[in-house]
């Protein structure tokens, strides 16, 4: 018991601390060329986050740990599963992985056909000015996109289609949604292959700041596995929640800049850009463009990078609390 309350203790300083650091660097960052009135409800909104985050990590510290200890102690099998996954989707057809790849590549090549050679799409402006040809734009802002769209899908049928894991009181349930991810991680790091391929056919060859692909396929594997604990646990006690998902991300994918440039608001309200990115995929999806055109590092954008974790790690908090809590009834149900 003395060990157990020691280890707490460590693990509540380490995050206070990481807070604390990130807090600091809020506060002591400055864009001499931004609003500063606006520049300082930014700083005031996110350092009240970081402190409502810390408060809520202190009191449900039981709880929100549970769920990444299950994880990490059950990384070998998670592995196997999610190998074992991929594989069976494809078991018995000639083609294997390859039909992996056929859908999102012909999506790609539709879209481009139709944008470019009948609506007049052409070259997209990045923020920094970078030019960028348009089906390469689109190849990037997809390549998240259907990441994201599958790993949402499939996490949040994890518990429905391993139902009879599920009714096992020895088997740790909760390794199902992130091995479901995992899978479509497999498949998501064939269609960066193609998106560097498609790069370097444009002449934008791989750079050191290409390697910042891992970094916001990262982000993402987080904020869909954070998602998917809230859906997976719902979705055993409402059904209609998969069809809601479906329809959501065919809104999502038309509010997401994936097919159209987020530079044609400058003319707009401010208002509307702001609501646009509050959606933390825009984030991504600037961000896998950035890497292959751009040479800047992700921390550059600095209030978009602080954004986006605190949401990820609230949602993440959120969904390991509502899992912790529903669990117990899930073998009943199912």
């Amino acid at each position: 018991m003395k060990q157990k309350r020691i280890s707490k203790k460590v693990w509540i300083a380490v995050f206070y601390a990481v807070a604390g650091i990130m807090a600091f660097l809020i506060v002591m960052h400055h864009n001499p060329l931004a609003d500063q009135q606006e520049e300082l409800i930014k700083k005031i909104i996110a350092c009240c986050l970081i402190i409502v985050s810390c408060a809520v990590f202190t009191i449900f510290y039981d709880k929100l740990t549970v769920l990444p200890v299950e994880l990490y102690d059950n990384r070998k099998l998670i592995w196997k599963f999610s190998r074992n996954d991929f594989k069976k989707r494809y078991a018995g057809s000639y083609l294997g992985i390859i039909w992996a790849l056929v859908q999102p590549v012909v999506t790609v090549v539709m879209y481009w056909f139709v944008f470019e050679n009948f609506m007049g799409a052409k070259a997209q402006f990045l923020s920094s000015g970078a030019s960028m040809p348009y089906v390469l734009f689109l190849a990037a802002g997809l390549c998240p996109w259907f990441y994201f769209s599958e790993a949402i899908m499939n996490g949040t049928t994890a518990l429905l289609e391993y139902n009879y894991l599920v009714k096992k009181v020895v088997f740790k349930i909760s390794i199902l949604p992130i091995i479901k991810i995992i899978a479509a991680t497999f498949i998501h790091l064939f269609f960066v292959l193609v998106l560097l391929v498609v790069a370097a056919a444009y002449g934008y060859y791989p750079t050191v700041y290409t390697f910042q692909l891992l970094y916001y396929s990262f982000c993402m594997f987080i904020l869909v596995l954070g998602m998917s604990y809230t859906t997976c646990a719902i979705v055993v006690f409402f059904r209609d929640l998969t069809q809601i998902i479906a329809i959501a991300l065919q809104v999502g994918m038309w509010a997401t800049p994936i097919l159209w440039n987020i530079a044609i608001l400058d003319g707009k309200p401010p208002v509307w850009t702001t609501v646009i990115k509050i959606n933390p995929l825009v984030y991504i999806v600037n961000g896998y463009r950035s890497a292959i055109c751009e040479q800047e590092w992700f921390f550059e954008d600095f209030y978009s990078t602080m954004y986006f974790w605190i949401f990820t790690v609230v949602v993440f908090g959120i969904g390991a609390l509502i899992f912790k809590r529903l669990k117990v009834h899930f073998a009943d149900v199912l």
